[in-house]
């Protein structure tokens, strides 16, 4: 599965075949970012995240579920400050799981770059959300590559606020990321603060973002920001990423 995505040209050792088109547009219209250089001990793909200390998760339109209803598997565009495309993301489900688990289905979303590599993979198996439940709650873990663990997001329990914890792939606490008591407001953002592991000093930010009435009531299409320091690992902003995910799962 291509998931629809046209990924970017490449070359070939020695000169041969076609080189890396940097910042062209694809048949869709979408502006890459231009491929960056390799860089050691970065997982494959995640160099891009060297990059930016921004994201923004763009929810594609899908017209069969507007009109019909029907759950359609979810694909995302990830963007950075610019514009530019840095990633597409698409739900790897069967359409049973997404039509009668809802938002509390468990999926896989693959994350390919401009290569069309899959970079990287988020696991959400089957959980509970529910704080009756504190010994069951969410868990994503995300790999890059797919089948390299780089860490965790897990859900923590509280009676009234969504907290999760980011992990590395040991396990550590590494961040903390509280979100508001009351997650559903109309006209305004609605901001997940990402804290240090004593969460006392503010590390970053996941938001989702208002896009206007309609869009927001007629459709559950969504868009999301994302903000680090440019210094965070990598691999931790990779995790920031898949936090970002759940997230869109259990509140939106």
């Amino acid at each position: 599965g291509n998931y629809g995505y046209q990924p970017q040209p490449m070359g070939f050792p020695g000169g041969f075949g076609v080189p890396p088109v940097q910042n062209q547009p694809n048949m869709n219209g979408a502006i890459w970012m231009p491929i960056p250089p390799s860089i050691p001990n970065c997982p494959p793909g995640l160099e891009y995240l060297t990059q930016i200390d921004q994201i923004l998760i763009q929810q594609q339109l899908e017209l069969l579920e507007i009109v019909t209803g029907f759950e359609t598997s979810n694909k995302y565009e990830l963007k950075n400050s610019l514009g530019q495309r840095v990633y597409f993301a698409a739900e790897d489900t069967d359409c049973l799981t997404r039509n009668f688990c809802g938002p509390a289905r468990p999926f896989t979303l693959r994350v390919i770059d401009n290569l069309g590599r899959e970079v990287m993979a988020l696991h959400r198996p089957l959980r509970c959300s529910s704080c009756c439940c504190p010994c069951c709650l969410q868990e994503l873990e995300v790999q890059a590559p797919p089948g390299t663990t780089v860490g965790y997001v897990v859900q923590n329990w509280h009676a009234f606020l969504p907290k999760f914890t980011i992990q590395d792939e040991k396990r550590t606490d590494i961040l903390k990321i509280t979100g508001p008591c009351i997650v559903c407001r109309c006209c305004e953002d609605v901001n997940f603060e990402v804290k240090s592991v004593d969460e006392t000093s503010a590390v970053g930010r996941i938001s989702k973002k208002w896009t206007g009435f309609v869009q927001e009531v007629f459709t559950d299409t969504d868009n999301f920001g994302i903000s680090f320091p440019m210094d965070l690992d990598v691999k931790m902003k990779a995790v920031m990423i898949g936090a970002c995910f759940l997230i869109v799962s259990l509140s939106f």
